[in-house]
């Protein structure tokens, strides 16, 4: 079978982002033989889970000794975003056979999304299913060969390399790329500050709050505006 151009074009448009995506991996499977988990553990919860924020979270919380309830609904509230993500991205992948969306769904991530839906946005012709497939799967590998790479490395790798800058880095482009309007700006601000402000809290309770209230301040921001709109 012939793989189409926009597999391709899904690949090339996933590679920038890659910088970010590689040293991320790295200090999750850092992170996670670190908090005494083996690297088979650790790499199993890669392939498995595939959620790099969540994954962090729930290793910084296991350092803590953190009670299992709390890691639960913590990854739970994290993840919900992927929820949102599904449905945004439903109108162009809604008639594919469920053994095509299975993989697909599974491969969801953040860059995934916003690089697909950067480009579905624009209006352009392009095979959805492959442009997302090509840029899905390109993150996939990365992801898993570089969390591999950190899991077997474990404590070899020092703190001094620096490898924080990855986690903001990531996200930063993609962020910045879908403040398109007011209610994700307002989301932004709102969610951005109260995880600044509640960075002290325990058990990761600062997060938390900042993708419910990010969630909240969005959702009230797009009701008003479209009652604005309507009594126009």
């Amino acid at each position: 079978m012939q793989i189409p151009k926009d597999f391709y074009s899904g690949v090339r448009a996933a590679g920038p982002i890659l910088l970010g995506v590689i040293p991320f991996a790295l200090i999750s499977g850092v992170a996670a033989v670190n908090v005494g988990l083996t690297p088979l553990e650790s790499i199993g919860m890669s392939v498995i889970v595939f959620a790099g924020a969540s994954q962090l979270a729930v290793f910084q919380l296991l350092s803590t000794g953190t009670p299992w309830i709390i890691m639960v609904l913590t990854t739970w509230i994290i993840n919900l975003r992927f929820s949102m993500y599904s449905a945004t991205l439903a109108p162009y992948l809604q008639n594919l056979p469920v053994q095509q969306k299975a993989p697909l769904a599974y491969m969801l991530s953040d860059q995934a999304f916003g690089i697909s839906m950067s480009h579905f946005a624009k209006g352009q012709p392009v095979n959805h299913r492959w442009f997302y497939f090509g840029t899905a799967i390109t993150i996939w590998v990365a992801w898993q060969i570089s969390a591999i790479t950190g899991s077997l490395l474990g404590t070899l790798v020092p703190a001094s390399w620096g490898f924080d800058f990855a986690f903001p880095l990531s996200f930063m482009a993609l962020m910045f790329a879908s403040l398109r309007d007011r209610p994700t700006v307002m989301a932004a601000l709102v969610g951005g500050s109260i995880a600044v402000l509640g960075k002290t809290l325990p058990y990761n309770l600062g997060l938390v709050l900042a993708a419910l209230l990010g969630i909240a301040a969005g959702m009230l921001a797009e009701t008003l505006l479209t009652q604005k709109e309507l009594a126009q």
